[in-house]
């Protein structure tokens, strides 16, 4: 599906179209591909000369579903820029772990790839995505936002896929706060396995909010003539939240190491208290067990052997000597 949004400079007016425009001078057109056929990237990439590798890293999700998207990345060419994001995928997104694609594994994320030049924009990836669908209905609102140039609208785009992290990692945050609260009152191993599948997402995101990090750095460096002088301030405000959700999602994944740490500690100690408890037992059994042995033993002389009250006097001593063990013991205080 091809959307198609015109900014005509001799009219002032911006207009969806489903044909390809021709650009005058000052014009501005956004080309959003969602979910395209073979036949339309085809078509869309006849406006300008795409490098052949470009091409294979657009088409990557198609072509390996198997190994997913390509990862974030940003490459210059003469008259255009190529920039590869990840936004975040709609099981990550979710207030809830429901995954609209059960084919795909918890590692599955989406990608944007965009094409930007002085007056073309081009979007394209092969799922919904909501920073897509928000500028869209952006436009809708304010028809003057494709004037300012394909490199602010760009911007948009990245603002927006910026702040869906902030409420997912408010999420994580506040899940390891009450598994921090559980562990504190009742660990287990269940608690550990919450504990390891929270740790594999808070690393997943990590990683694209690094790679991305390093992508919009580049940007605001001014390294590239297509992002303008007047909108590096905005790119930069983009890139200011996105360090600020790494640093905490870094935390988050420093938290997740603590609070493994605390269970497995809690667990040894548990185990600990448990071998104390019946290493006292059996010390305070021993005794008893020595002397049941002794006076079991066939020897047909032995004292007291024929006593009518030995029976009685191997049972007092027994319950003397542990007895005198247990006392011992809290009186180390052991117990």
């Amino acid at each position: 599906m091809i959307h198609i949004h015109h900014y005509c400079a001799s009219t002032g007016i911006t207009t969806q179209t489903q044909t390809l425009p021709t650009l005058a001078d000052g014009d501005v057109a956004w080309i959003d591909l969602e979910s395209p056929t073979p036949e339309e990237e085809e078509q869309i990439f006849a406006l300008r000369s795409v490098h052949p590798l470009t091409m294979e890293d657009m088409e990557r999700p198609r072509r390996l579903p198997e190994e997913g998207a390509h990862l974030p990345k940003v490459e210059e060419f003469d008259d255009h820029l190529f920039v590869i994001v990840n936004p975040l995928p709609w099981h990550i997104c979710s207030p809830t772990d429901y995954v609209p694609y059960p084919q795909r594994n918890w590692k599955w994320r989406p990608q944007l790839s965009t094409i930007l030049s002085h007056q073309l924009l081009v979007t394209h990836h092969y799922d919904k995505l909501i920073c897509i669908d928000a500028v869209q209905q952006s436009m809708e609102k304010r028809g003057d936002l494709l004037h300012r140039g394909p490199d602010f609208l760009f911007h948009l785009l990245l603002d927006e896929m910026v702040d869906e992290y902030a409420p997912v990692v408010e999420r994580f945050t506040s899940q390891l706060e009450r598994l921090e609260t559980r562990l504190m009152s009742k660990p287990s191993r269940k608690l550990l396995h919450q504990l390891l599948h929270l740790k594999r997402r808070i690393l997943f995101l990590r990683k694209t909010l690094v790679l991305e990090r390093e992508v919009l750095a580049r940007l605001v460096r001014a390294e590239f003539d297509l992002v303008s002088e007047s909108e590096i301030h905005y790119y930069r405000n983009v890139y200011d939240h996105l360090v600020r959700y790494t640093e905490l999602i870094e935390g988050a994944r420093e938290a997740t190491s603590d609070l493994m740490q605390m269970q497995l500690a809690s667990a040894s100690n548990r185990t600990n208290e448990v071998m104390k408890v019946l290493a006292m037992i059996s010390t305070v059994v021993l005794p008893m067990t020595l002397v049941a042995g002794v006076y079991g033993m066939n020897f047909k002389h032995m004292p007291a052997l024929e006593w009518q009250y030995g029976y009685y006097l191997s049972l007092g001593l027994m319950a003397i000597l542990g007895l005198a063990s247990f006392v011992l013991f809290k009186w180390k205080r052991w117990l």
